[in-house]
């Protein structure tokens, strides 16, 4: 596919690192903030839905791969040792035992949800305290435009990543950043948070108007409309 995108009439990437590699217009992936709403969601109640009203819940709402850092955020929960932290991953890899491997050696902090439709993953985000997007600095991570960042930025909740190719860019001062492939500092950052929900909780809802304002499905139509109009 890549000897035919110099026949294109426009091309759109989503992140630096493509930019970089075959030009065009940066278009990021745009959230539906219609639908991940935080204020058509209560968040207990969908702790109690999904049985976790007795844990502070950290949550990676997608499916995990070594790039993904979840690995460091369980290393993390070892170094803070607390009885009622848990890692929530929704849905799960699809494609070998990578989950399996996980809950084998830390499975004492895992609760692994099924993966439902995406209609119902803004109830499900409304029941984390905060969204963990612990991408590793990879080739593949510094690629992607991470669509979690955008779930939890959405919904208004601390959002603890790591700096990693855009990673910083798309959340501003907005989340919380720790170098890649640091559990101490994901350890302290869990921490501070919890020790501050409040203000965290603050910064959340300043991340979503940012996500409104560059990341919402209106924001990429109005690019792709103006790169259509000049074809």
């Amino acid at each position: 596919m890549e000897s035919l995108v110099k026949n294109a009439d426009a091309v759109t990437i989503d992140t630096q690192f493509l930019k970089e590699r075959f030009g065009g217009v940066y278009v990021p992936n745009g959230k539906d903030t219609d639908m991940f709403n935080p204020n058509m969601y209560d968040s207990k109640a969908s702790r109690i839905r999904y049985g976790l009203s007795n844990y502070r819940i950290l949550m990676f709402p997608g499916a995990p791969r070594p790039h993904k850092g979840v690995e460091d955020v369980l290393m993390a929960l070892d170094r803070l040792n607390q009885s009622d932290l848990r890692l929530v991953i929704v849905g799960g890899s699809p494609y070998d035992d990578y989950d399996d491997k996980l809950i084998q050696r830390w499975g004492r902090w895992i609760i692994k949800l099924p993966k439902c439709p995406v209609e119902v993953m803004p109830d499900v985000v409304a029941a984390a305290h905060i969204v963990v997007v612990p991408q590793r600095d990879t080739i593949i991570a510094r690629a992607q435009f991470p669509l979690k960042l955008t779930d939890g930025m959405a919904m208004a909740k601390p959002v603890l990543s790591t700096r990693v190719g855009d990673i910083p860019e798309i959340l501003g001062e907005t989340g919380y950043l720790v170098d890649p492939d640091s559990p101490e500092q994901i350890a302290n950052q869990i921490d501070f948070i919890f020790q501050n929900l409040e203000s965290a909780n603050e910064r959340g809802l300043n991340a979503r108007n940012r996500c409104i304002e560059k990341y919402s499905i209106e924001a990429m139509a109005s690019t792709l409309e103006s790169v259509i109009a000049r074809l």
